[in-house]
């Protein structure tokens, strides 16, 4: 389905996007990545692939929130995949009218952008954080949404916009929902990359809470998912869980690092910057993929410590990309 296709990927410098340019070069699509405009000419996570990758795609940089600018970009385009997004979520709480601008205006340009030019198919991303601490477990598709969060609640606002062109317009859109993924190429705002930056250079691990639960699938797992359920036709509408099914606590899942890392006697303290406020912490989210398995066909093929393995062997090779001292938000 994607040999010869003309692919836009918004997010292209991103942790995910840059794992999609490589899944979609792979297999053969004519890629055209979005990354977003800087004075620095600056690629993000795209300078981590390949030369080969990079010289045999199309790069423009440029911003979803330039109408104007997204009609061109999906200009003559097969497939839509739409990553790019503001997504950390402490930051949210700073400055909430960003998340709106980007996710909900942004997702609207390239909507609109989409309808003009009768783009055959619009994939958008969305997040298990759109939940809420769970009232059910495993999470459905049908399960209440709570925005516990600026960031959340804008993605709440996303996907809802994504319906109303599916059901005003009859727009071909899928919107899959990630539940925490991880890997290479991933910043120091996930616990996982923070965990694995201090056990290399710092000589304690500072970290918030340990008892929220996680569905954690590592990247390839993802972008596998993302595609095959994003072109299967059989969910054109519909909202899309993408997660193993399966999850642990934080505190759990910071033993196994540290085990795998010959680091199990660092001693970890509690920061409290580091803790979301109370009612905006999502405690236990463990997805039902019912529907990305039999429905679209997708199975992980990564366990969780062979993931963590290549993880951890990415940010060794990469420790200056990171500051293990410093809380990112």
């Amino acid at each position: 389905m994607l040999k010869g296709k003309k692919v836009l990927i918004t997010g292209a410098g991103g942790f995910i996007g840059s794992h999609m340019v490589e899944y979609l070069v792979e297999h053969e699509a004519k890629v055209r990545a979005l990354v977003k405009y800087n004075g620095r000419g600056d690629l993000g996570m795209l300078s981590d692939v390949s030369k080969d990758v990079r010289e045999s795609i199309e790069i423009i940089m440029g911003n979803i929130c330039d109408p104007f600018f997204m009609r061109k970009a999906v200009e003559g385009c097969d497939y839509v995949f739409h990553l790019a997004a503001l997504i950390g979520i402490p930051y949210s709480y700073v400055a909430p009218n960003d998340y709106v601008s980007v996710n909900i205006q942004g997702t609207v340009n390239i909507l609109e952008a989409c309808r003009d030019a009768q783009t055959p198919r619009l994939v958008t991303t969305s997040t298990s954080e759109t939940y809420g601490t769970a009232q059910y477990i495993p999470i459905d598709e049908k399960h209440p949404l709570q925005g516990q969060s600026p960031y959340a609640a804008s993605k709440i606002g996303q996907d809802k916009m994504v319906e109303s062109y599916y059901r005003s317009f009859g727009m071909p859109v899928v919107t899959v929902k990630f539940f925490n993924t991880f890997g290479p190429r991933q910043s120091a705002r996930a616990f996982i990359p923070t965990v694995i930056s201090q056990a290399i250079a710092c000589d304690k691990l500072r970290i918030g809470s340990l008892e929220p639960i996680r569905d954690m699938t590592y990247v390839k797992d993802s972008v596998e998912g993302y595609v095959k359920v994003g072109l299967c036709d059989k969910v054109i509408g519909q909202e899309v869980n993408l997660g193993m099914g399966k999850g642990d606590t934080v505190g759990k899942i910071v033993e196994r690092i540290l085990k795998i890392m010959g680091k199990e006697n660092l001693p970890i303290v509690h920061d409290p910057a580091r803790i979301r406020p109370v009612k905006s912490e999502v405690m236990e989210l463990i997805s039902d993929n019912s529907i990305a398995r039999k429905v679209c066909g997708w199975e992980p093929k990564y366990s969780l410590d062979d993931a963590l393995k290549e993880t951890i062997e990415w940010i060794r090779k990469n420790i200056d990309l990171f500051r293990p001292d410093e809380y990112m938000i």
